[in-house]
C-alpha cells in the first residue's frame, strides 16, 4: 500500500523537517495551480515521472515555469531518450496518480526504481512548494530538507541547471 499524507506527514516529522500545509481544490496541472493556490509563497514547481526506452524511470523536479527539452535533458544525464510514463508505471513505482506527481511519492519506492534528477536553480527557493501525495494540498519546506527527505528514502538526486 503507498504512504498516505498522514505517513508521509509523520515521516517528515521523525526526521525533524519543519513544513507548513495548505489545503485548496484539486490542482492537476501548473496551470489550475497558478489560478487558485492564492498567495501561498516560495518556489513552485512541476514533477515530470519519465521513463527511457531502456525502461529506466526518472522523477524530474524543477520550477513551474521551466520549458524542459526532453531530448537534451536526456543527453545531459546520458540515458537515451525521455518519454513519459504511463500512469500504470507512476501508481507502480511512485504509488502515485497523474496531477498528483511529486517527490515527496519517492517515499513510496522503497526499492529506488526511479531516478531523481533536480533543478539546480529550485534550490534557492525557500520554501519549496509540493503536493503531499495528494493534489488537494500543498507542502512547504525548505530545500535543504526537502534533500533531507529525498536522501532518507535513500535516493542520491542528481541536481543540474535545467
Amino acid at each position: 500500500m503507498p504512504a498516505t499524507p498522514e505517513m508521509l506527514y509523520q515521516y517528515l516529522a521523525a526526521l525533524n523537517i519543519e513544513t507548513r500545509l495548505y489545503e485548496h481544490p484539486p490542482l492537476g496541472t501548473v496551470e489550475e495551480s497558478r489560478q487558485l493556490r492564492g498567495d501561498i509563497p516560495g518556489g513552485h514547481c512541476k514533477n515530470l515521472f519519465l521513463r527511457t526506452k531502456k525502461k529506466d524511470s526518472w522523477l524530474v523536479v524543477t520550477l513551474e515555469d521551466r520549458q524542459i527539452n526532453l531530448k537534451a535533458l536526456a543527453r545531459r544525464l546520458g540515458v537515451g531518450a525521455f518519454s513519459f510514463g504511463r500512469p500504470s508505471r507512476l501508481l507502480e513505482h511512485l504509488g502515485v496518480s497523474p496531477g498528483e506527481v511529486t517527490p515527496f511519492a519517492l517515499i513510496n519506492d522503497v526499492d529506488c526504481r526511479v531516478k531523481v534528477a533536480l533543478d539546480q536553480e529550485m534550490l534557492t527557493y525557500h520554501p519549496l512548494n509540493y503536493h503531499p501525495l495528494v493534489n488537494t494540498a500543498t507542502l512547504s519546506l525548505s530545500p535543504e530538507n526537502l534533500l533531507v527527505f529525498i536522501r532518507s528514502c535513500d535516493h542520491e538526486p542528481t541536481i543540474l541547471p535545467l
